[in-house]
């Protein structure tokens, strides 16, 4: 089974609250694949199911945090990549 990760900086001014987390999180359920964001911090990393908005905000991820999306499943590749495009090139649709 395929395993992918990619790191993606939040380039968007308000970082991930409510719509962000609910635009990972309807993304996230289009794939087959397990989906996590880890946030890496001095005390570890906080990893959350890309499909829970609760888990997503809980993060606490402002503008210029660096995040680790992983898939592993069969449609991993294109479960991180359609992540990077509305995390780092559309930025959440917001600007």
């Amino acid at each position: 089974m395929a395993k992918v990760s990619r790191k993606v900086v939040l380039k968007n001014r308000l970082g991930i609250h409510a719509r962000p987390s609910t635009l990972i999180a309807n993304t996230a359920s289009k794939f087959l694949s397990r989906i996590f964001i880890v946030k890496k911090e001095e005390e570890g990393e906080m990893r959350v199911d890309a499909r829970s908005v609760l888990g997503l905000m809980m993060l606490t991820a402002p503008q210029g945090t660096q995040l680790i999306i992983e898939a592993e499943g069969p449609d991993a590749e294109e479960a991180v990549e359609a992540l990077v495009d509305l995390i780092e090139v559309r930025r959440f649709d917001e600007e």
